[in-house]
């Protein structure tokens, strides 16, 4: 097994949680809101006009950010996508499926549910982490992809 080295990034790792876990924090507490992305996105697909003006901000800052980040501190991050668009877009899907059944994705249930000792979040979250790593063990390992 080889190690790559280039890919390990503590320290700008850290600071991106850090840096998360403030946001998420001063949203719950500023907005008394959950910053769950799956549910933010799902109420532009079905929008309420006093609703729709921060949902859009939140998500356009989110799609933006990495253009920003080139832009003004050239950091350009390496995109390597080893799967065809059928399989990124069924991927897709499913993930909007799986937080749709779930009520709540990664950052709802992992970062604030976890946060606020949500049992409903833990249990979410380790559910969806343990799904992860069973796929990725079977398309590696048993499917040999």
């Amino acid at each position: 097994m080889q190690i790559d080295w280039l890919s390990f990034t503590p320290i700008p790792s850290l600071l991106g949680g850090m840096i998360l876990g403030v946001a998420a924090a001063l949203y719950v507490l500023l907005h008394g809101r959950i910053l769950g992305i799956s549910g933010i996105v799902s109420g532009l697909l079905h929008p309420k006009v006093e609703d729709s003006a921060w949902r859009l901000s939140l998500v356009l800052g989110l799609v933006t950010a990495p253009f920003l980040a080139a832009l003004f501190f050239g950091i350009f991050p390496i995109v390597e996508i080893d799967s065809s668009w059928l399989a990124i877009v069924i991927a897709g899907l499913l993930v909007g499926f799986g937080a749709q059944y779930g009520s709540g994705c990664t950052s709802g249930h992992g970062i604030c549910g976890l946060s606020r000792l949500s049992p409903r979040s833990l249990v979410a979250t380790i559910s969806f982490m343990g799904a992860g790593f069973m796929m990725v063990f079977v398309v590696r390992h048993l499917i040999g992809g």
